[in-house]
């Protein structure tokens, strides 16, 4: 069966002083941001170095995949990639 890509990017490796608004800003060139979520620590409530960006379409999450993973932002070289759900875990598990 095709692997069907997501609207979803996991984006790792970013300053931990990085916060929402930047990470929606460095990611909205390439399309239309519905969502740039930073994980936060429970205790800190500071930024982990690592978030997901959402897409309207798989296109412009694609496209940015492409233009940002190995980019240099904030002096940090960033990863990124497709988000995947529990869904799609389980199933590359079994």
């Amino acid at each position: 069966m095709a692997k069907r890509l997501s609207s979803q990017l996991f984006v790792n490796r970013l300053s931990s002083f990085t916060n929402n608004e930047q990470l929606k800003r460095l990611f909205s060139p390439f399309g239309d941001v519905t969502e740039a979520r930073m994980v936060v620590d429970r205790i800190t409530q500071r930024p982990k170095g690592f978030g997901f960006v959402t897409y309207k379409s798989d296109v412009e999450a694609q496209k940015a995949l492409k233009a940002m993973n190995g980019r240099m932002v904030d002096g940090r070289l960033i990863f990124v990639e497709f988000a995947q759900n529990k869904k799609q875990e389980e199933d590359t598990k079994s």
